[in-house]
């Protein structure tokens, strides 16, 4: 690798699956991209739900095949409330066959997402200028965005692109303030094996701390998302194989059989984040750069997906154009576009998760009659799956 300072169209900040998909999408768009960013963590046992969209999009940028193998389908998603409560909402159950698809999407080890992503832009070739490090300093100013890696490589870009998570360096030189709030809660996340099928079904329950979720990962396979007040979630975290699998059966109603903890355990304080902008001096932010919430409905990497798709859509259009890519106009244009996607899925999930921790008599009505409509009514039911895989907000960018 050659010392000098590399000239280019667009610098990706992060090698997150957001960050990789957009370095893929901006070379599919005819830009030439510089991806700065370490490799990814090479043992990260944690899964990832893939929506139909974002499934299409990693297909047809080239990954899909190097991840099928390993990816579950999700047919069904099932909602049931486990509040206990005296209003209780019914029990729902969305089947992709309502839509005529075969799946709602996949679940993928994030391990096995990344590498096939990895891959992915490997095989672009000069397309795709890889920089297996970390970018040390960012400087944007009015005609370029300059990035400075640890070993003194500079990257100077029309545009830079934040996929660099919460803690963006990125968003920081670009002066775009965030807003930050914390749950009274912790997310455990491990992988299960069981002994009953599980039908290609996602099964969310919905409790008074939070969701507890079951996700396919394979035959009689599963990855479980244990949303709990933090003292409980380490405390389930602590304990060994056979009294966590027991307390699992019980939190499940043993729908999956017998349970047994399988590869390490994680715990993950619950925050959420949301940008004032999504744009501003030459940089765009994309994924945890931009927003973040809790993982409920499988929304979180997906919102990130349509991040980067519509981003490389907007520049490619300004750039047969003849716009500046990296301009002010450019830039408004993707913060514009992704305004509406990134402020309903983030009130959406909030709200949600709020309304499970509430003792509000109201609100635990509202959310019963909701979920009865979307039960009893199929034209919004198929509203609200269609609006889950593939919002009509993303379609008309």
């Amino acid at each position: 690798m050659s010392d000098e300072a590399l000239d280019t169209d667009v610098v990706v900040v992060g090698a997150g699956p957001a960050g990789l998909i957009g370095a893929l999408a901006l070379a599919e768009a005819g830009l030439a991209v510089a991806l700065v960013a370490p490799p990814s963590p090479p043992e990260d046992h944690r899964t990832t739900a893939l929506l139909s969209g974002s499934v299409e999009a990693i297909e047809r940028l080239g990954a899909w095949a190097a991840i099928a193998e390993h990816a579950a389908p999700l047919k069904c998603m099932r909602l049931v409330d486990g509040t206990r409560r005296l209003v209780r909402a019914p029990e729902i159950a969305f089947h992709a066959s309502e839509l005529d698809l075969d799946a709602f999407g996949f679940n993928v080890p994030n391990r096995v997402l990344t590498r096939g992503l990895e891959e992915a832009v490997a095989a672009r070739g000069n397309a795709i200028v890889r920089l297996p490090e970390t970018a040390r300093d960012v400087a944007l100013d009015h005609s370029r965005a300059t990035i400075t890696t640890e070993s003194g490589r500079v990257v100077s870009a029309r545009l830079a692109v934040a996929a660099d998570g919460r803690q963006s360096a990125v968003r920081e030189a670009a002066g775009i303030a965030v807003k930050t709030w914390r749950y009274p809660q912790t997310a455990l996340v491990t992988n299960l094996e069981h002994t009953q099928p599980h039908y290609d079904t996602s099964t969310e329950f919905h409790t008074a701390t939070g969701p507890f979720t079951l996700v396919p990962l394979g035959p009689r396979r599963s990855s479980l998302v244990c949303v709990e007040k933090p003292a409980e979630a380490e405390r389930l975290a602590a304990l060994d194989d056979a009294a966590l699998g027991a307390e699992l059966e019980r939190r499940s109603h043993a729908i999956l059989g017998r349970i047994t903890p399988v590869g390490p355990r994680q715990t993950w304080p619950m925050t959420g984040l949301r940008a004032d902008s999504l744009g501003r001096n030459r940089a765009v932010l994309v994924g945890e750069a931009g927003h973040a919430f809790p993982p409920i409905g499988a929304q979180g990497l997906n919102l990130g997906i349509r991040d980067v798709l519509a981003l490389a859509e907007i520049v490619r259009r300004a750039r047969m154009r003849g716009e500046d890519i990296g301009g002010d106009e450019t830039v408004a244009r993707y913060a514009d576009a992704r305004r509406a996607d990134v402020a309903s899925r983030t009130m959406g999930v909030d709200l949600l998760n709020r309304s499970l921790l509430t003792d509000l008599l109201p609100v635990q009505v509202a959310r019963t009659v909701l979920l009865q409509l979307a039960r009893d009514i199929s034209p919004l039911r198929k509203l609200l799956m269609r609006e889950g895989l593939r919002p009509r907000l993303f379609q008309s960018v």
